[in-house]
């Protein structure tokens, strides 16, 4: 997604590289010739989102290692599991420093093919299932690390208290099936009841009851809140076929279900999330830092928007804070 992020990407840059040790991208056995870095990025397919995330990593490694001291090998996958895993090997047998896995499919098969060569990875929304890493883990233990695309279900929680303020009952609608849906359900409904919601759970099996547990939830409660979730997800349009004549908002970070039928979202600054990614990369190519305990970072920015058709259906006014699409990134 577009956002003035180089500024504020350069801007991190330097924040953090007075944290980190002196640069490192010499090559103290070598007359302080820079050192030469090849980088494989396997991207799971073409979109705006991936395309901003893979920017924004490569102006991170330019700008902190120097723009002829690093090149990139950019394969795209085209959501094509067996294209991404061709991908993978081929960039792994050219010996490249590291690879970029720019996507959950990327991720997924990188880490089943090398537990050597340093991955880093952006775009991702649940380490935990990717790796079959313990979902509290702030590191991976293995040879991958990187940016984590979820938003802080606290911030999650702080955006439906900021939107409906006198709502008592929030209603959770997720699948029963996935482990990480009922994970986030149980976390955002600590924050919730914090801020003296009253939280009930509406999870469904599959297909042939999300419409069933939709409506009961739209009778229910004030407001709806859906996880990241597959389930979802793949019975969307049974969902907003339920939600939107009843005119109960939701609110969901997935993106598509926030298309759908989502009132607002909070969503993240792609470009931002790469350089992230980029910063994590420089740490470990040139500082030498242990990959294996570099901790996953979150994103640092996450943009206020707002579904305008679904706002203008169920007839509700939002705060000027909010905005229809996200700002366009300068060049």
């Amino acid at each position: 997604m577009k956002f003035s992020s180089r500024i504020m990407a350069a801007a991190s840059a330097a924040a953090i590289m007075l944290t980190l040790s002196a640069c490192s991208n010499f090559d103290n056995n070598a007359s302080n010739t820079p050192q030469k870095y090849h980088i494989g990025i396997c991207q799971q397919e073409q979109n705006h989102d991936l395309d901003e995330a893979t920017e924004g990593f490569q102006t991170a490694l330019i700008d902190t290692l120097g723009e002829g001291n690093v090149t990139f090998d950019l394969q795209i996958a085209n959501n094509n599991p067996s294209a991404c895993t061709a991908i993978v090997d081929a960039l792994v047998s050219s010996n490249v420093d590291l690879l970029l896995a720019n996507g959950t499919t990327p991720i997924e098969i990188a880490a089943g093919r090398t537990e050597t060569l340093p991955i880093i990875a952006t775009d991702i929304t649940d380490y935990a299932i990717s790796l079959g890493i313990e979902k509290t883990s702030k590191h991976t233990g293995k040879n991958i690390s990187g940016t984590s695309a979820l938003i802080s279900l606290d911030k999650q929680a702080a955006m439906i208290q900021e939107l409906f303020k006198d709502a008592k009952t929030v209603g959770m609608l997720y699948s029963s099936a996935e482990p990480y849906s009922v994970y986030q359900v149980e976390i955002i409904e600590k924050y919730l009841t914090k801020l003296e919601y009253n939280c009930v759970r509406y999870p469904f099996s599959g297909a042939n009851d999300v419409a069933a547990v939709t409506k009961t939830a739209t009778e229910n409660a004030d407001v709806i809140f859906i996880p990241v979730d597959q389930s979802a997800s793949a019975n969307i349009d049974a969902i907003a076929n339920v939600v939107l004549p009843a005119k109960t908002p939701v609110i969901s970070v997935k993106e598509d279900i926030y298309n759908a039928c989502g009132i607002a979202t909070l969503s993240v600054d792609y470009y931002q999330l790469g350089y992230q990614a980029g910063i994590i990369a420089y740490d470990i190519l040139a500082n030498g830092t242990d990959i294996s305990t570099k901790e996953i970072e979150s994103a640092l920015n996450a943009f206020k928007l707002y579904n305008e058709n679904v706002c203008t259906a169920l007839g509700f006014t939002m705060p000027g804070t909010y905005l229809p699409a996200p700002p366009e990134r300068t060049a």
